[in-house]
């Protein structure tokens, strides 16, 4: 856990030397001091002698956002966590419904409480990572949870995958250093396209809602397996989806019935922007006034404005989770590939539709452009790789030292199913590892 002077650089997720608006007064009180010397100065004497008044205030705000922080860190640090792994069986006809099914079992959000556990205990309500992980070719399956949440997720996948098998693992994140004087990393973070509310191409559109014959099956999560199991010696990737139940605090705002602003009020908002563009519009002259006056018509959507409204409303009318996406590429430096880096940022491009939405990467190592001029690079660079890594091992995205709320997407139980599901045999990854044979338990009335 970071010291409280670390967290204390950081305030609601932003390092303060960064904060652009930081930057945007420093550089205006500078241009005042040379242009406007004199009103400069008698502004920041009046500004001075009203501290009393103002500065007890902020300080107070920025104790308590610390304050916050602090029995966070500490409420997160005393959770037992534990990272089980999901062997697919040897044979499976489910569709990807089973894992939504399962998914929305783990829709749960105990934990914070009332006011007083979130803002005076710093209780946080329960997130998870679900991993898909390639060590040297060698593709697995994981979900890290608190270890509380044990019984629940084993309960959800045997209940429907029988035949699977959910075991406890060891952190493939501290089998090896990832340290960038050892390892070359790449990685970044991913994020929506377009707003949350609009839907990702889903296993629905694929055909996978209904079971097919093997041979039939087009499943997109074959494409990000089969790249997952294309990796070498000296080779991994860690792609990671942490999730939490949505409940709106992405936006800040709250709705017009003084609720929290979600999903579903952002669903409502592009809703009715699709349908403004498709009313048209007519000159009318007043037959009296001779006026001419703009006359609007009904909506006139195009059968894919159609599609699109009715896939917002089907997309929102199931649970939604808060989710943060990130991927990592680690070789030693004579496996490094860097056309890897390529398949990293399109990794989840079969998902992605130009009239629906879709992933971009973001942050992490996309922010280095490499011209010559820029000063110590290398050092940025290696800082960055740390980062990713750590936050990685310690699966954050929510909370302080790695608080990117703001930027984490909404995404339905539906799209996050899409993404992390077991796959049939149709999916004949060979370095895919499933359960030799189905296992049970032996009958109740067995004679002793």
């Amino acid at each position: 856990m970071l010291s409280f002077l670390d967290k204390a650089k950081k305030i609601g997720g932003v390092e303060l030397e960064k904060h652009p608006i930081f930057a945007l007064g420093v550089s205006l009180l500078l241009i005042a001091f040379v242009f406007m010397p004199g009103q400069t100065e008698t502004a920041i004497q009046l500004a001075l002698f009203l501290a009393p008044l103002w500065l007890p205030p902020l300080l107070l705000l920025g104790a308590w956002k610390l304050w916050v922080v602090l029995k966070q860190s500490e409420f997160i640090a005393g959770q037992d966590m534990i990272l089980l792994e999901i062997r697919p069986p040897r044979s499976i006809e489910k569709t990807p419904l089973a894992m939504e099914t399962a998914l929305a079992g783990m829709h749960h959000a105990p934990g914070e409480g009332t006011w007083y556990g979130r803002l005076i205990q710093g209780k946080v309500r329960p997130w998870w990572s679900l991993e898909l992980v390639s060590i040297e070719g060698q593709v697995h399956f994981f979900i890290w949870t608190r270890k509380g949440f044990r019984r629940i997720i084993e309960s959800n996948i045997y209940a429907q995958y029988p035949g699977a098998q959910v075991t406890e693992a060891p952190d493939y994140t501290r089998m090896i250093s990832a340290s960038p004087e050892e390892w070359n990393i790449w990685g970044c973070e991913f994020v929506h396209t377009k707003p949350d509310p609009v839907p990702i191409k889903t296993y629905v559109e694929y055909g996978l809602d209904k079971v097919q014959k093997e041979y039939e099956q087009v499943d997109p999560l074959a494409n990000l397996v089969e790249f997952l199991g294309s990796m070498r010696k000296g080779e991994n990737l860690w792609v990671q989806l942490i999730i939490r139940v949505h409940k709106g605090e992405k936006y800040h705002t709250l709705n017009e019935e003084g609720k929290a602003y979600d999903w579903k009020d952002e669903a409502k908002k592009v809703i009715k922007g699709i349908r403004e563009k498709t009313v048209s519009k007519t000159r009318r002259k007043d037959p009296v006034t001779g006026e001419i006056h703009e006359v609007e018509g009904f909506p006139n959507p195009t059968r894919g404005e159609s599609d699109m409204m009715a896939a917002i409303e089907r997309n929102v009318s199931k649970q939604a989770f808060d989710v943060g996406v990130r991927a990592l590429y680690i070789a030693k430096p004579e496996a490094f590939d860097p056309i890897t880096i390529a398949g990293v940022t399109g990794i989840f491009r079969q998902f992605s539709s130009e009239a629906w939405n879709g992933f971009k990467p973001s942050g992490g190592m996309t922010k280095f452009d490499d011209y010559p001029w820029e000063r110590k690079v290398d050092e940025r660079k290696n800082k960055t790789r740390n980062e990713l890594v750590d936050s990685y091992r310690r699966r954050m995205y929510y909370y302080e030292p790695y608080n990117m709320r703001e930027q984490a997407m909404v995404m339905s139980v539906e799209e996050l199913a899409t993404i992390f599901h077991i796959p049939s045999r149709a999916v004949q990854t060979p370095t895919l590892a499933r359960v030799p044979s189905a296992t049970g338990e032996a009958p109740a009335n067995l004679p002793i």
